[in-house]
């Protein structure tokens, strides 16, 4: 089976379970596990960032950075098709209090015009803004990066305004191998940043949430109220220090390999998808023209030992990763034109 539904599927090198299997422990909860006070120290220092905190998942360290940023009543300036607000369960109103005040885009970034026009002031009609949020990259936008003048630009908005800046960086470093800048760069106006291990980077769990130390404090108590107390979580923290360290360097083959198929894809009847659009290693492609839905379209390509994702009516994502190297890339789309010929 080639699994192409996300990068999330990806299971851990040898060496991360080698890693894993000799990992020093202690009890987390009382800071006392010397592997992950590594791991939140040296994540802390790849983003130029004074702290961070290891978290069980990307939707835990968002939330946690929503919680800390705002005040139950506020609205959160994000992306309409912004993880956040789509897809994960409304932790921002459930656990923050908070709802979000959505903007639509065209490939899920948003610029300062758009922002500045929807920050609301304390007043006694509106609730008041609290916090403005970014995906960098952005996953339904089809992996896109922000241009760093535009984030920039964003966050000094923001910032003379009073107002955080949060980035959901899922991804994101995958915008630091389509762009060459490391990661310090790309963060360094944002307050906080999440950072995922367990998706492109290969561990087999958790996510990174820096920021200021005092905030990174408060965070480890809500870490604790969402059930994050992970005990002896060094043996999950090995894994996630050789992600850290050594998986950003080989992403650039994921995003040429979703670059390869989106052009070879582009030529097939009925198939739809813009190969210069394609920034990192998520594709998105418009299967109306092939008489098929999506959905329809997905199964049958489970059928063929393929996965991948159905997005509504008419479009498939795919994302490339380290468990489908440039021949499984090659095999799937010789199947995708199979399926085709038939139907």
């Amino acid at each position: 089976m080639i699994d192409l539904r996300s990068d999330t599927v990806t299971r851990p090198t040898a060496e991360m379970r080698a890693a894993m299997a000799a990992a020093e422990v202690g009890d987390d909860v009382y800071r006392e596990d010397p592997t992950v006070n590594r791991l939140e120290e040296r994540a802390a220092e790849i983003a130029g960032k004074e702290a961070g905190l290891f978290v069980p998942t990307g939707v835990m360290g968002n939330t946690i950075a929503l919680k800390l940023h705002t005040e139950h009543g506020h609205e959160i300036i994000c992306d309409a098709r912004s993880h956040i607000l789509n897809y994960e369960l409304s932790m921002m109103a459930w656990f923050a209090g908070c709802v979000a005040r959505a903007i639509p885009t065209s490939d899920g970034l948003l610029d300062w015009a758009a922002v500045k026009a929807e920050v609301r002031p304390l007043g006694p009609h509106a609730a008041p803004t609290g916090l403005v949020e970014v995906e960098n990259t952005h996953n339904f936008g089809g992996g896109t990066i922000y241009p760093q003048a535009q984030l920039d630009e964003i966050c000094s908005g923001a910032h003379g305004m009073g107002l955080p800046v949060h980035m959901d960086g899922a991804r994101v470093f995958h915008a630091v191998a389509a762009t060459g800048m490391p990661l310090k760069q790309i963060v360094t106006n944002v307050d906080t940043v999440m950072f995922c291990l367990s998706k492109g980077l290969g561990a087999p769990v958790g996510s990174m949430l820096v920021g200021p130390q005092k905030l990174i404090d408060k965070g480890r108590l809500y870490r604790k109220r969402l059930g994050g107390g992970m005990r002896q979580a060094g043996i999950l923290a090995a894994a996630g220090l050789i992600a850290l360290e050594k998986m950003p360097a080989r992403l650039s083959e994921d995003h040429a390999n979703a670059r390869w198929m989106a052009e070879t894809l582009a030529a097939m009847p009925g198939i739809v998808v813009d190969p210069a659009k394609i920034a990192t290693n998520i594709l998105i492609f418009d299967v109306a023209g092939t008489g098929l839905d999506a959905g329809e379209f997905a199964k049958r390509m489970e059928a063929m030992e393929v996965r991948m994702i159905a997005f509504g009516p008419r479009f498939i994502r795919i994302v490339t990763h380290y468990d489908a190297p440039k021949n499984s890339c090659e095999i799937a789309v010789e199947k995708i034109q199979e399926m085709l010929k038939r139907a």
